[in-house]
């Protein structure tokens, strides 16, 4: 147990702070420290010393956190192998990761990095970062070093270390694309890849960038991804984004040549007969969906069909399923139909009704 003890020398009284305990079946005193007198501790409580001028706080955990996995994944060193630059100041690789770190944890446009970045410990991992540094002008003379041909580069270079130190389930993988649009003017010709057309917000009198992006179902982790003109079809690019997707999965997988175990996932929005037979010439597993207007014999069957089966067991509560063979874009495929219901409860007793 610990004690506060008191001695008396030469009439003075001095205080001990000392930690006792049983010692073959004796009480004895393990250690002590000496507190000095009363006075002396009380001047310790009220505190001494003139009063700090100014105290500056910093973003210490989250920003601590993501530093760590940016020096993991080894993004600086990568993107300063691929995009040298002669040691002055900040280099490529610095903007590239002070850019990921902001995105990732407070994202603020490149006018106001140095507002979030002069407030977070990352001053000490980048000592030569300045106010002037992060200008949003040096950010875009850094990003242009960044070529089309070194981005993908430096982007499989990553994945591929993610992958193998966090186990990623390549298993199964998300394919879907989208629009955003932009504001760039009308009159610009220097961009190609802005152009109007069907546009998901709604904004289609305005020019829009295509996106397509594959993703594993295991955390969602971004794989592959792709921009396209905002005027083509996703079924006409799909055939394109499969392809070269097709070729990426090999080169994380390491096996040239063969084709990717994996299974695709994909809406009825990329659904064409030449899109099918691609799939079946690259023998890839797929997931996909089709229009109720071309199997209306399926969707004319009643959900009180004893066909149904219910796939509780399969952890799929509320859905009851049958499966059927059809001749689907020249072959013949597997359909599942499904049928989700909810239960519904008495107010009264609670019970299912």
């Amino acid at each position: 147990m610990e004690r506060l003890e008191r001695k008396t020398v030469n009439g003075n009284n001095y205080y001990y702070y000392s930690n006792w305990a049983w010692k073959n079946g004796k009480c004895r005193r393990v250690w002590q420290k000496y507190l000095g007198k009363l006075e002396d501790i009380a001047q310790a409580v009220r505190g001494s010393g003139p009063a700090p001028a100014f105290a500056e706080i910093f973003e210490w955990g989250l920003s601590s956190a993501l530093w760590q996995e940016s020096v993991r994944a080894e993004i600086m060193e990568t993107c300063n192998r691929l995009c040298p630059k002669r040691h002055q100041g900040l280099t490529t690789a610095d903007y590239l990761a002070i850019a990921a770190l902001n995105r990732a944890s407070s994202p603020k446009s490149k006018r106001g990095i140095w507002e979030w970045f002069g407030q977070t410990v990352l001053l000490r991992h980048f000592p030569s970062a300045t106010k002037s540094g992060l200008a949003s002008q040096r950010f875009w003379y850094h990003m242009e070093k960044i070529s089309p041909k070194i981005g993908p580069q430096i982007w499989e270079s990553l994945i591929k270390g993610v992958i193998a130190r966090e186990n990623i389930d390549l298993s199964s993988i998300s394919y879907d694309g989208t629009n955003f649009y932009t504001f760039i003017d009308t009159f610009n010709v220097r961009c190609s890849i802005a152009n109007r057309g069907k546009n998901k917000q709604g904004r289609s009198n305005l020019r829009q960038v295509s996106y397509a992006l594959f993703c594993t179902s295991d955390g969602h982790l971004p794989l592959y991804y792709d921009i396209y003109p905002g005027n083509r079809n996703d079924a006409k690019q799909f055939p394109l984004m499969l392809q070269r997707f097709h070729r990426f999965f090999q080169k994380l997988s390491g096996k040239e040549g063969e084709p990717p175990k994996t299974t695709i996932i994909f809406d009825k929005g990329n659904n064409s007969a030449e899109n099918f037979a691609l799939i079946d010439k690259l023998v890839l597993d797929y997931v996909g969906s089709v229009k109720l207007s071309e199997h209306k014999d399926l969707a004319e069957v009643s959900n009180e069909d004893a066909k149904f089966l219910s796939q509780e067991a399969s952890g799929l509560e509320g859905c009851k399923a049958f499966r059927v063979v059809k001749k689907v874009y020249g072959k013949e495929r597997t359909l599942v139909a499904c049928y989700f219901y909810c239960a519904k409860f008495s107010l009264k007793n609670g019970r299912e009704a």
